[in-house]
């Protein structure tokens, strides 16, 4: 009698409720968790206990995303789903909590409704005082002693973050912080633009699913995405514009490989929506021998990053960059001693030699992902630029991260995960856990991605050792996968 054919893990018959039900769980808890933390008040007088909201919230998600493993095929998408609209939902519980930016583009999504072009006034411009109201320029008699809160003038404070400098934001940005405007029914306030941040991460769950099909790929990877803390809180709670430069990048890597001149389109319209898509573009180079090639890709993305820029740059008298180069300065980038940049390179070489190392270690990447890297897969290189780039600069602000997350759900690497673990500790974990917390949250996400690397280097070595005639590659199933 033979004996019955076994299954792949997490495909079996018996017990198939188990392992969805447990996933389920763990996302009902990651929900909970999420919404306590973007109702968290004490973010400026008690960092630390939203530091433990933010704990709890990605060992939940990290327990999530292992128990997908074990969920049958058929119920992955619906899970992923279903937990995708949990997080967005999540975000949208409270108003914007660890960032003041969305109000910055509520106002330059108002100023472009009266006619104006954002890059001209800075919001405390006594000429656009007719556009102020009591939500983004509230009196206040103690001179601004909310730390949400800046002066303008005398009795006046504004929610929005350097009122006193131009706008520093792209013009995709700025045509979808218009549209946004547009859309919204008066006194909406923060909600419009946190609904405009939870439909685009929704968007890039579609997308990421989408994308992983065509690849005939494991969609439970889209879950990295999906469930991810930092999409809830960054993209959705704080609505951050880089949610929708993510939503392009991640439809440019999606068709770059076969429709070259449309992925360079792509990537032009993500880069004029947050600059940063930029590092994307090494890893759709990967392979690309002939010039001809490299300009189906290039000039593509050029020509939509000046077209977009043209309209703003007839109808602006001031630059279009705005405080892009003073805000450059002010996070420390052209100043190694400054704001915790470079912190990993500064603990072995002089500050002087840290911006030198910096390009020519990304140089090596990117040379090493083009001469290497797979065109199949040009999320791949793109997530060792990126993430390579993150550990050399070491950046503060948690939101960078989400392109990284996206492309680590695109390929696979969970443990590049640990880069934007490192800038959520970083951002809210620098006061209670003191000035080393730089060194500590980026050496440990650099140790993991080594540690990544090394596990999956040696099953390869076993994979390819077991591929040999008779024998059976090493983690492969003996039978075949029933549909």
């Amino acid at each position: 009698m033979n004996s019955p054919r076994p299954h792949p893990r997490g495909r079996g018959p018996r017990g198939s409720r188990g392992p969805v039900a447990v996933t389920a769980l763990l996302l009902a808890a990651l929900t909970a968790v999420l919404v306590a933390a973007v109702r968290y008040d004490g973010f400026f007088t008690a960092p630390a206990g939203l530091l433990g909201w933010y704990a709890a919230a990605w060992a939940l998600f990290a327990a999530a995303a292992w128990s997908l493993r074990r969920v049958r095929a058929r119920h992955v998408v619906p899970l992923v789903l279903a937990g995708a609209l949990a997080v967005a939902g999540a975000g949208l519980a409270g108003p914007p909590l660890t960032s003041t930016d969305s109000y910055r583009y509520a106002w330059d999504g108002r100023v472009q409704a009266a006619g104006i072009s954002p890059y001209d006034h800075a919001p405390a411009d006594p000429a656009l005082r007719g556009l102020r109201d009591a939500w983004l320029f509230p009196r206040d008699s103690a001179p601004c002693a909310d730390p949400y809160l800046a002066p303008v003038e005398p009795g006046v404070c504004t929610r929005i973050n350097r009122p006193g400098v131009h706008t520093i934001y792209p013009p995709v940005a700025e045509g979808y912080f218009a549209l946004v405007h547009f859309l919204s029914p008066p006194g909406v306030r923060h909600k419009a633009l946190q609904t405009g941040g939870a439909l685009t991460a929704l968007a890039v769950t579609a997308a990421l699913l989408l994308v992983l099909r065509r690849r005939r790929a494991d969609p439970r990877t889209a879950a990295y995405w999906a469930w991810c803390p930092a999409v809830a809180v960054e993209a959705v709670n704080n609505a951050h514009v880089d949610g929708l430069a993510v939503l392009l990048s991640v439809a440019a890597l999606g068709v770059v490989v076969r429709r070259r001149a449309l992925g360079g389109a792509l990537f032009g319209l993500g880069i004029a929506a947050k600059l940063l898509p930029a590092v994307l573009l090494p890893g759709a180079l990967a392979g690309v021998r002939r010039w001809r090639d490299a300009a189906a890709l290039l000039l593509p993305a050029a020509a939509v990053v000046g077209l977009a820029y043209l309209p703003y740059v007839l109808a602006s008298r001031s630059s279009v960059f705005g405080y892009l180069g003073g805000y450059a300065e002010e996070e420390g980038y052209g100043d190694p001693g400054a704001g915790g940049r470079y912190a990993l390179l500064r603990l072995v070489l002089p500050d002087a030699w840290a911006v030198p190392a910096v390009v020519l270690g990304t140089l090596a990447v990117v040379a090493y992902v083009w001469w290497r890297g797979d065109p199949e897969r040009p999320w791949s290189g793109a997530l060792l630029v990126t993430g390579t780039a993150f550990l050399l600069m070491t950046p503060g602000y948690s939101w960078y991260a989400l392109l990284l997350v996206a492309l680590v759900a695109l390929d696979g690497r969970a443990e590049w995960l640990g880069v934007a673990v490192a800038g959520a500790a970083v951002y809210v974990g620098r006061v209670p856990l003191g000035g080393a917390t730089v060194q500590m949250a980026y050496g440990l996400a650099g140790a993991a991605v080594l540690a990544g690397w090394a596990v999956r280097r040696r099953a390869g070595a076993r994979d390819d050792e077991g591929a040999r005639p008779g024998r059976v590659a090493a983690g492969q199933p003996m039978w075949k996968e029933s549909p």
